[in-house]
């Protein structure tokens, strides 16, 4: 009797399908909404360093005057320095605006004076100070980093992204134009 009952529920045809698309459901969305996941991360990462890129620039224009205050590694803290560059980096204008990215703000923005003045193997013969760094003893540079929590397109739907975090930074050696 009990093979019987086995046997036949062994044989019986009806709810594949269902069973199958109940097993291939989670794969088939994985497939379909992972590559859209995937360019949302790598479009937010261009346009953080982009935005990064366009900060230093606009930074390195400033007077070598802007710079002298501080030492060569020191964080630009000074808000009517650092805002107008966290501003172009944030939302691509000065005066500030909407971010280009969810959730970024100034405070993820950080502004530093860095000094070449000597070259990478130590040596300090290869410094170039000639132009319009002639009797400048540390060029100065500025780097502009952003560290930035990646803001997913399924945050809604349950996918904790929050320990994603995008970073940039970009360095230009200031001209003083």
């Amino acid at each position: 009797m009990m093979m019987a009952v086995l046997s036949s529920f062994w044989r019986d045809q009806r709810g594949v399908a269902g069973a199958e698309m109940a097993l291939m459901t989670p794969l088939l969305l994985i497939l379909m909404f992972a590559p859209m996941e995937l360019g949302n991360f790598y479009w937010s990462q261009h346009k953080i360093s982009k935005g990064v890129r366009d900060a230093s620039r606009y930074a390195a224009r400033l007077p070598f005057a802007v710079f002298e205050d501080y030492e060569c590694g020191d964080e630009i803290a000074d808000a009517a320095i650092a805002t107008p560059i966290k501003n172009l980096a944030l939302s691509g204008a000065i005066n500030g605006g909407t971010a280009k990215i969810q959730d970024w703000d100034l405070d993820d923005v950080a502004i530093f004076k860095i000094c070449r003045d000597q070259a990478l193997d130590g040596s300090g013969d290869n410094f170039v100070n000639t132009g319009i760094y002639t009797g400048v003893a540390n060029a100065p540079i500025v780097r502009v980093e952003a560290v930035v929590t990646y803001p997913s397109l399924f945050e809604s739907l349950g996918f904790d992204a929050t320990d994603i975090q995008m970073t940039a930074h970009s360095e230009s050696a200031v001209m003083g134009l």
